[in-house]
């Protein structure tokens, strides 16, 4: 990773709809040069792909919170089972494995307070490997849309 490396993905991560030949422009290369380097990029499992940011409230989504949940009996296949089921729930964003007192985070998004109610009832309540969840809902969200890299310590 190079300036010119670093330059491409903040531009790319703040605008993933940039012609090719206005990133050039804007750093100052030529059009096969940034192309070349994006390619490299790609292949290098830098850019991992290009996203859409989206209004979650514009989708109806205007809820969210972070559940917590405790996983039993601990083992790989419970926790990639549960994994997966829990990221393929229509209202859930993302899901964490983590360390520490809880094994699994959930990022959800949902219209209103009872239909997050009614989700940790009807979705983690039956299930026999979810020992015990909470549930903290989110007031306010700041996310770095772009990141760097870091150097070397």
């Amino acid at each position: 990773m190079d300036d010119i490396d670093s330059a491409i993905l903040e531009h790319l991560q703040r605008d993933a709809r940039i012609t090719n030949r206005d990133l050039a422009r804007t750093l100052g290369i030529a059009p096969s040069t940034c192309l070349e380097r994006v390619r490299a990029l790609r292949n290098r499992g830098v850019l991992t792909g290009y996203h859409a940011t989206v209004d979650l409230a514009a989708l109806n989504r205007r809820v969210q919170a972070l559940v917590f949940l405790q996983i039993r009996p601990l083992s790989r296949e419970v926790i990639e089972s549960i994994k997966s089921y829990v990221a393929g729930l229509p209202e859930v964003l993302s899901v964490y494995v983590v360390a520490g007192g809880d094994d699994l985070v959930a990022h959800v998004a949902v219209q209103d307070v009872e239909q997050l109610h009614s989700m940790l009832m009807d979705r983690f309540s039956p299930r026999r490997e979810v020992v015990t969840f909470r549930s903290s809902i989110i007031f306010q969200h700041v996310s770095e849309p772009v990141v760097s890299p870091l150097d070397d310590v």
